[in-house]
Order: C-alpha cells, then sequence, then structure tokens
C-alpha cells in the first residue's frame, strides 16, 4: 500500500489495470479500522495497486475525485473509475466487491 506524496494525480488513478484508491483522514476511527483490511489484500492481490491519500494534506484531489465522507474507496480500471464504496467494510466483502473488476 502505497501513501500518496503529491506526485501528478493522473499518474496515480490513470494507470493500466485496478487501481484502489482510499481516501482516508487521520481522525477517522472507521478509517484506521479499514487501513489493515487494505493492507492484507494489497499483499494477496499483487497485481492491483493500492493508495491512501489523506484528505486533508491533498485536499484538491479529494475534490477533484467527489470524496463526501471518509472512508471512501475508489476502484480506478484502466484511468476510469468504476466503482467506490464508502464506511468501513469486512475484508471478506471488500475482496469480494474488488474482484468483480479485476
Amino acid at each position: 500500500m502505497i501513501d500518496y506524496q503529491g506526485q501528478p494525480y493522473q499518474e496515480v488513478i490513470g494507470q493500466q489495470g485496478l487501481v484502489v484508491v482510499q481516501y482516508f483522514a487521520t481522525w477517522c476511527g472507521p478509517c484506521k479500522m479499514l487501513k489493515p483490511v487494505l493492507e492484507s489484500l494489497a499483499t494477496e492481490l499483487a497485481e492491483v495497486k493500492f493508495y491512501r491519500l489523506d484528505i486533508d494534506l491533498y485536499r484538491n484531489q479529494a475534490i477533484e475525485a467527489n470524496i463526501r465522507s471518509v472512508p471512501t474507496v475508489v476502484l480506478y480500471k484502466d484511468g476510469e473509475e468504476v466503482d467506490r464504496q464508502s464506511g468501513y467494510q469486512p475484508k471478506e466483502r471488500v475482496a469480494a466487491w474488488m474482484n468483480q473488476f479485476k
């Protein structure tokens, strides 16, 4: 899982294949609960790229992605958003959701 560091945003979400971005805030309890779920999936799904973006540090990217609440996980495939989920979900649900788009 890679922490977004301010690089051109299109380079992150525009990659080929499936890219998962967790929009989070350090003060958000459900965000903290979701982090180990996504870290575990990142090790299991090596072909999927996982990123975390702090909405307080990178507000413009969060606005551009139309993030209304945290945590929000957005799936991008070949540079296009294909789906999003907000709130905490258990690992099995998140994995099943992601597998629909692989």
